[in-house]
């Protein structure tokens, strides 16, 4: 069984072959994709049918949601067994060049520490800036 399917099976969600190739891409990017990004990389897959997929695969804590201030919502498959962790929290960069996020695993969010009577569900750190291609391109 590939991991794609090990996934699927362990979350209790029906391995069907769109949620199989949406999972496969994901697994094999090593950045967060948009619902756009995906399309592209599956032109098999219609545009409705990835978005389901990927709203499947967030109910399930498959995966999670990264809002990185483009407007565009990209997606990340979580790493924790039932739930994302708190080694899913960790900063992501986005290129204002390239229009692509970044994961930086290593860095991780700092502790949140809220006033009583509040309640975390999550947290994203987002950096903004120039990646290294980007900037090799200008520096050119």
């Amino acid at each position: 069984m590939d991991k794609a399917c090990g996934i699927l099976d362990r979350k209790g969600v029906k391995a069907t072959p769109n949620r199989i190739l949406v999972l496969r891409s994901m697994l094999l990017s090593e950045r967060p994709l948009s619902l756009s990004e995906i399309e592209t990389m599956l032109d098999s897959v219609d545009r409705s049918s990835i978005f389901r997929v990927l709203t499947l695969f967030a109910a399930h804590h498959i995966v999670h949601e990264i809002e990185d201030g483009s407007g565009m919502a990209k997606y990340e498959v979580c790493s924790g067994e039932n739930e994302c962790t708190i080694e899913d929290m960790h900063v992501h960069f986005y290129c204002e060049s390239c229009h692509r996020t970044y994961c930086f695993k290593d860095m991780h969010i700092p502790d949140v520490h809220l006033p009583e009577g509040f309640s975390m569900d999550s947290v994203n750190f987002m950096v903004k800036g120039t990646c290294p291609s980007c900037r090799g391109d200008k520096d050119n």
